[in-house]
């Protein structure tokens, strides 16, 4: 037990004394955002993919749209998000001349990744709308796009809400990837305090704690807003 007490002084030291509490803050930030902008990416093309998905395939560009669609969703749900990453920062940027911020990078193959498993997901709730919804939306005039923009994909988001939370936990749990390409998140930043420390046991303790008390809370969040919306359609 003295030895663990002194590997928590030892810990305190180079957290509060040694400024690593800014290192953890700057990756906690990173997290967050990388996390949440991800996911509000995904849920963009994860609607729009889900949509073209369930149009009637009675044409040839809804059936060009379909392909492109299953090809991009089948892409990113076959690789390692990790692989993903590294092409995108390492392989594609400088192949096209493009410079950009480690953390950028991982928003947008977070968010396109994201919105490959969105896009099944979205496609499972739009399907579990009762068809009637859209018979009605284009028996009073309305157009196919108004009717799922209005009617149907809200709908299909209460269906799905539980499961979209279930991908956000994922998200800020698979942060921890962005090292590979020189972002700062909560792996990385508790990493430098062990480095710093020589000691990896308490801050990685500490780490674990704040992972688990983020998912916590992001769990608790889903619980209030389906209350809400359960509450909302009895008032109805």
């Amino acid at each position: 037990m003295g030895n663990f007490n002194k590997k928590i002084e030892v810990f305190k030291d180079v957290f509060f004394d040694g400024g690593g509490y800014k290192t953890v803050l700057e990756g906690l930030q990173n997290t967050i955002i990388i996390a949440v902008v991800g996911l509000v990416i995904g849920v963009f093309i994860g609607t729009i993919i889900a949509t073209i998905r369930v149009l009637p395939k009675y044409k040839t560009l809804p059936k060009v749209l379909n392909g492109l669609c299953s090809f991009y969703v089948g892409l990113f749900r076959g690789t390692p998000i990790v692989v993903q990453l590294l092409v995108f920062y390492y392989v594609l940027l400088p192949l096209l001349e493009i410079k950009m911020a480690a953390v950028t990078v991982a928003i947008y193959v977070f968010g396109m990744n994201s919105g490959a498993y969105i896009s099944e997901i979205m496609r499972s709730g739009i399907m579990s709308v009762d068809v009637g919804q859209m018979e009605g939306g284009r028996a009073v005039g309305l157009s196919y796009g108004v009717t799922m923009r209005k009617i149907v994909i809200p709908q299909a988001v209460k269906n799905i809400l539980p499961t979209l939370g279930n991908e956000f936990i994922a998200l800020i749990k698979e942060t921890s990837v962005v090292s590979f390409v020189g972002a700062t998140d909560l792996y990385v930043a508790f990493n430098y305090i062990g480095s710093n420390s020589y000691e990896f046991m308490v801050p990685y303790l500490v780490m674990a704690m704040i992972y688990i008390v983020l998912v916590l809370l992001i769990s608790m969040l889903i619980k209030i807003i389906e209350r809400s919306l359960r509450k909302s359609d009895r008032d109805r």
